[in-house]
Formats: C-alpha cells, structure tokens, sequence
C-alpha cells in the first residue's frame, strides 16, 4: 500500500518509518510512504505556505496555492482520494482501517496553525479525526493513520490471528493477556490459561472480552455480534439486552 503524506514536516515520519512493524512493512515491500513537502509547492520566493485570516483573529492560516498544487501533484499520478487529518473528520475507527486497509494508495493531508483555506476543500475526499483534541499540526494523526492501517495489510504482522482478536476488532475490547512467570508479586496467571483446555481457554477469553467492554465502554456492545451465550453472559452480568 502507497501513502502519500502532504505535510509541512516530513522530517517527523522518519523515525517512525525507521521502527518496528513499519519498518518492516517498507522492507517487505507492504507499505510505501511518500513523503511530499507542501513548501516545495510554494511560489512566494521565500517559500511562504501561511497569512493572515481575512477578518481578523489569531494565528495563521495554510494558503490555498500550495495546497491545491500538492494535491493536485498527487492526483495526477492516478485516481488518489485525499483524506485532510481535521477535528471535524469523521472518527478514525477500526472500522475505518479495515477498510482503508484495502485500498491501494491513498493521500493524508497534514494541517498546521489554524488550518487551511476553506477553498481546499474542492479537491480534498474526505476528513479523518483522531478524537476530540486538537494537536498542533496533522503530522502525529497520519501516523496514527498509517499504523492502524498498516497492520491490517496482508502479510505484515507475524501472526495475521492477532489482528483478528484485538480490541476493536469485534466491537469488543481484548481479553487480559499473560506471560512468565506464573507467579508474580503473589498475582497468579488464571488456572483456565494453564489447563490446556484451549476450548475453556477459549470461552475464558470470550467472557473477559465481554466483561470488559461491558465495564469501560459498553456503548460498544451494540454494534458488537453477540451469541445467544454472549447475551446470557451478559444479562447475569446486569446489562440489559
């Protein structure tokens, strides 16, 4: 999968390029970044990208034409959707990664100061949001983007199952995980897990899943796909279905 990254600082993704499953994504050929600094678009002589708002007010604000000359740049290598990163976006989810996941190339544009001219919005597809926060530049939700997208493709994690059994997967948060040792600080991992009964492992974890989002987010167990022994679980547990 290609990314094509329009940012005022591109010098930020090289580290997180260089580390862990990104890394190794680029080096098995899964993930390509393209890394497009907006200021090399610029045709002030002094490669100005920001000014003043019309009508007064703080801070600065991105001006069209080197915006509209990026994404334009972008587009002519193909049919590219790009995505502007904004607190007015639509929430990045699981969901939304699964299915950026799948596609081919696509475009992240990274906004800074008071965010761009009202008139890029012709050529932009769509907004993501990470939350509801504001950061100071779009920069650290791209990578956000790229890695929760990244992890998705086939081929990139070592264990594809893992992918499957995280939170959010299924609308439920993940089980609780453990490892060596058995014993720690008078803690002891649960008997289930050491059985080898990976059938009553399996339901072990099930149940935890569905306690959990139950306890932190139980907004979630309505889009989640519950068995009729999920729901029993569950209305032992109180909630009402």
């Amino acid at each position: 999968m290609i990314f094509d990254v329009l940012t005022l600082f591109p010098e930020m993704f090289e580290c997180v390029l260089s580390h862990s499953i990104l890394k190794r994504a680029v080096e098995k050929g899964k993930l390509k970044v393209n890394l497009i600094n907006i200021r090399d678009f610029s045709k002030d002589k002094h490669k100005r990208v920001d000014d003043y708002p019309y009508g007064g007010g703080p801070g600065m604000v991105m001006m069209p034409q080197p915006l509209f000359d990026a994404i334009e740049f972008v587009k002519s290598q193909g049919n590219i959707p790009v995505y502007y990163l904004s607190p007015k976006g639509k929430i990045f989810t699981q969901e939304m990664a699964r299915e950026l996941s799948k596609m081919e190339r696509i475009a992240l544009l990274c906004g800074h100061y008071e965010g761009i001219d009202e008139r890029v919005y012709a050529v932009i597809d769509g907004e993501i949001s990470i939350g509801d926060f504001i950061l100071t530049g779009g920069e650290l939700a791209a990578m956000v983007v790229i890695d929760a997208v990244t992890r998705l493709i086939d081929g990139v994690l070592s264990h594809p199952q893992s992918a499957l059994e995280e939170s959010f997967s299924d609308y439920l948060l993940e089980y609780p995980q453990y490892t060596r040792p058995e014993v720690f600080r008078g803690m002891r991992v649960p008997e289930v897990l050491l059985s080898g009964n990976h059938a009553e492992i399996a339901r072990w974890r099930r149940q935890k899943s569905l306690e959990i989002t139950l306890l932190k987010r139980p907004d979630l167990l309505k889009k989640a796909n519950l068995t009729e022994e999920d729901k029993k679980f569950l209305r032992e547990k109180g909630y009402e279905i």
